[in-house]
């Protein structure tokens, strides 16, 4: 019996913004059966759902400052518990204490280590990749003007709907969230890197190109979730 069958293996996706980390968790969430689990996608849930976890993130929201760890980990929980084959992490950790608190939280539910996959790319491809990106608002699809383009500028190729550029993608916001990255997130390499979890993948290929490193590193026979 494969190790992903006996139990699950978590998959951590650790990257810049702009890498191509959304787009390949939508892949393995179609070949592997991960669900696919957003840190940002969780708080708007709770909001909307007016849970506890919800409300008490609001409150530190409207001040402008950060949720606590505690209770986005508190969150992430409850992903584990309702996804008992393997969650994908988009977003999450973001530094090295949210790391520490997940290796906390899996070990507590008896879950092995979670893989982490690096997407190894320059910042500056990924500045002009974000500064290129219209999203389809209604179904989440991204383009780049320069490298994927949709068919026809400014319309979505599957519902013929406009694209938009969000506020993310403009590009003073787009070094802002870099900035971000190397200051918080970057520290993360350090902390997985020793322990031998880390597995790099050339996040410049294409899409598809990325899909089988990825496939290769961790699910191929031999690979650590086979």
């Amino acid at each position: 019996m494969s190790a992903s069958a006996a139990q699950p293996r978590d998959v951590i996706f650790l990257g810049p913004p702009g890498a191509g980390k959304g787009t390949q968790a939508q892949i393995l969430q179609k070949t592997h059966g991960l669900t696919q689990v957003s840190t940002g996608d969780l708080l708007r849930r709770h909001r909307a759902e007016g849970t506890a976890l919800g409300k008490a993130a609001q409150v530190y929201m409207d001040r402008g400052d950060l949720v606590p760890d505690a209770l986005i980990v508190d969150m992430m929980e409850g992903e584990l518990d309702a996804h008992a084959g393997g969650v994908l992490l988009d977003g999450f950790p973001r530094t090295v204490a949210q790391a520490e608190a997940l290796d906390a939280l899996l070990a507590r539910k008896g879950r092995p280590q979670a893989i982490v996959v690096l997407f190894d790319i320059s910042l500056d491809v990924v500045e002009d990749r974000l500064s290129g990106r219209w999203t389809n608002p209604r179904t989440g699809r991204a383009y780049n003007e320069k490298s994927a383009p949709p068919r026809v500028p400014g319309i979505d190729d599957d519902d013929g709907g406009p694209l938009v550029q969000r506020d993310d993608d403009k590009p003073e916001t787009v070094r802002k969230r870099l900035s971000v990255y190397r200051e918080q997130t970057a520290p993360l390499i350090g902390y997985y890197e020793p322990a031998g979890r880390l597995h790099l993948v050339d996040a410049a290929l294409g899409v598809a190109e990325v899909a089988k490193a990825i496939d290769a590193s961790i699910f191929a026979p031999g690979g650590v979730h086979a």
